[in-house]
């Protein structure tokens, strides 16, 4: 078997849900959101999980789901570290907050087995969608997981979503955007405000920061970074790297991306009152065989 590795981006803080959201218990038995992508990740064939996190977090990361996963897939763990750059860039005095979703992933450049694939600790993705993203890994391609907008969408308001526009089943964009049902479409109005807003259908596909990668993908990360890091019209101290402007930089450089649709329900959880909605819909599933209800024994 072909080695894969799934990253795990788990260094966010999550202000808004009132600490690290992605060590918030959800399952049975303390299990936590991510418990359940590694479950469903070792069923479909990936054979590494690193993960990236904090230092502050490194010794909760490794005494819960370490202890949980020991022995049953292979493990790293990885801090995002600011100073951890392309040569020749160098960081700016004071800057104190983590680069962004690219640099995160570039800074596994040296755990990777195999093809790669990347998710969020905070996001459940589902059986169904970790088995498409597993499935959708080659050595030429790079391809977006793409859920249902309107399966995305907040019953209290618009939410920011990575909108792709594809063409003949390939990704030629994604629009960061502010998203809103409006009668039977779905309006999007995109963070840089160059672009002009437009509707979508509500099956039309969103990127939940679910990709799968070929090695190649570091190249484009550190190209990236570099240039940022050389444009004197950037402010360094707050701009932050994303993997999507990474992916749409390789679309026009003529990378082949494919739009992966998935069937799968997504659920995020921004407050800890969230969290109720997803913990019975994981109940659901246990009760349904998707899951066992003792996931790791």
């Amino acid at each position: 078997m072909k080695d894969k590795t799934l990253v795990i981006l788990a260094a966010g803080m999550g202000s808004r849900f009132g600490g690290p959201k992605q060590l918030f218990p959800v399952g049975p038995n303390g299990e936590f959101i991510m418990d359940y992508s590694i479950y469903s990740a070792i069923k479909y064939g990936f054979t590494k999980v690193v993960f990236v996190i904090r230092e502050e977090f490194k010794e909760e990361f490794k005494n819960t789901i370490g202890k949980r996963i020991d022995g049953k897939i292979k493990v790293d763990y990885v801090v995002q570290s600011l100073d951890d750059l392309p040569k020749d860039v160098v960081k700016p005095e004071g800057r104190e907050k983590p680069w962004g979703t690219a640099h995160a992933l570039y800074c596994t450049k040296n755990y990777i087995e195999g093809n790669l694939a990347v998710i969020t600790a905070d996001d459940f993705y589902g059986d169904e969608g970790i088995r498409d993203l597993a499935y959708s890994i080659d050595d030429d391609t790079y391809s977006v997981i793409g859920y249902k907008i309107a399966d995305t969408m907040s019953e209290n308001g618009s939410v920011k979503r990575g909108v792709s526009i594809v063409e003949d089943g390939l990704v030629k964009d994604i629009i960061e955007s502010v998203c809103t049902i409006e009668g039977d479409k779905v309006k999007c109005e995109p963070i840089d405000k160059s672009k002009q807003t437009f509707y979508k259908e509500k099956d039309d596909s969103v990127s939940m920061l679910m990709y799968g990668f070929n090695p190649s993908i570091f190249d484009a990360v550190e190209k990236k970074i570099d240039d940022v890091f050389h444009n004197k019209n950037i402010d360094l101290m707050n701009y932050e790297v994303f993997l999507p402007d990474v992916i749409a930089d390789e679309i026009k450089n003529g990378k082949i991306v494919k739009d992966i649709k998935t069937s799968s329900k997504w659920y995020g959880i921004t407050y800890k009152e969230d969290a109720d909605g997803l913990i019975s819909y994981i109940n659901s599933l246990i009760n349904s065989g998707v899951y066992p209800k003792d996931l790791w024994n």
